[in-house]
């Protein structure tokens, strides 16, 4: 996968609560990737093993639609931290909050 800002700055959303699920639109909201953008990438991670998805339950849902849920694997959390690793050394993501745990 080829190392973009988009691609960093999800990857930096997911490793601040790796042990988190995390939902489309927060992951929209906490990284500042525009969802054109990340659902291919979303794609393509759980396609690579690094995500795995899921749907809550209707009692979670309360009402509304169930929201679609990613994870990370352990092969995504060491995959993602050696991506924001390389990033943090890259002149051009110099400057970028990589604030991850």
């Amino acid at each position: 996968m080829r190392t973009t800002y988009a691609l960093v700055q999800l990857a930096a959303a997911l490793m601040a609560a790796p042990e988190d699920r995390h939902w489309g639109y927060q992951l929209s909201k906490a990284s500042g990737v525009q969802s054109g953008a990340m659902y291919p990438r979303l794609s393509t991670m759980l396609a690579e093993g690094w995500l795995e998805d899921g749907w809550e339950d209707q009692q979670e849902a309360d009402g509304r639609p169930p929201r679609r849920y990613y994870t990370l694997t352990e092969r995504g959390k060491a995959e993602l931290g050696a991506l924001l690793t390389r990033a943090d050394q890259d002149q051009r993501f110099r400057g970028m909050n990589l604030g991850y745990a």
